[in-house]
């Protein structure tokens, strides 16, 4: 009989049970950070994510369809929070010439100026990974490396702009190589937001 990774008895047996429970924890810490910060701003959390994917992300990729699919959201619920950006004047619409219809999301100066500051919001998590070595910052970011991309590859999560996504990349006997840049790539170097990422067809 399968229980689930909450069970504690389940817990104390299995280490996949505990890396389930210790993600979780983790992913709590994200939203009380991100919840704070938005209540600072009197925005919602997943309009400050909006800001900050936007200040960081080419113009084709802030468009709603782009966005929704970023954050797993439906188009409707990401154009209400669009909405709400737009009424507040941290971001203008800029409409793409070839089709009217579409547009790209802009930030204004006070956009811009929220996004800076509110980017920093996980940065009380990245210090205790400072001080960890190399060796564990490696093998850290491989795990999540792997699950992020099975999670990608199970349709739990859709956009994945990292190497092992992209037509670029070439991961035969273990070694890792981007093909755009020419070089091989260290397990620390692999990428999991590319700006140059190319989707597998």
């Amino acid at each position: 009989m399968k229980y689930p990774s909450f069970n504690l008895n389940e817990q104390n047996q299995k280490v996949e049970s505990r890396i389930v429970v210790a993600l979780e924890r983790i992913s709590e810490a994200f939203r009380v950070l991100l919840w704070n910060e938005s209540k600072e701003n009197s925005l919602s959390p997943i309009q400050i994510q909006i800001l900050i994917f936007i200040s960081f992300h080419s113009a084709e990729k802030c468009k709603v369809g782009y966005l929704a699919d970023e954050f797993n959201m439906t188009k409707a619920t990401i154009s209400d929070s669009v909405r709400v950006l737009l009424s507040k004047a941290l971001v203008t619409k800029e409409t793409d010439p070839s089709d009217t219809r579409s547009y790209s999301l802009l930030l204004t100066d006070e956009g811009k100026k929220i996004a800076k500051k509110a980017s920093f919001f996980a940065s009380s998590i990245e210090q205790p990974i400072e001080r960890l070595t190399e060796e564990q910052k490696t093998t850290m970011l491989n795990g999540l490396l792997k699950l992020i991309y099975d999670l990608n590859k199970s349709g739990i999560i859709t956009i994945q702009r990292m190497c092992f996504t992209c037509s670029f990349y070439n991961g035969e006997n273990g070694n890792h190589y981007c093909n755009l840049l020419k070089t091989k790539l260290t397990e620390s170097e692999i990428r999991l937001d590319c700006p140059e990422h190319k989707m597998i067809p």
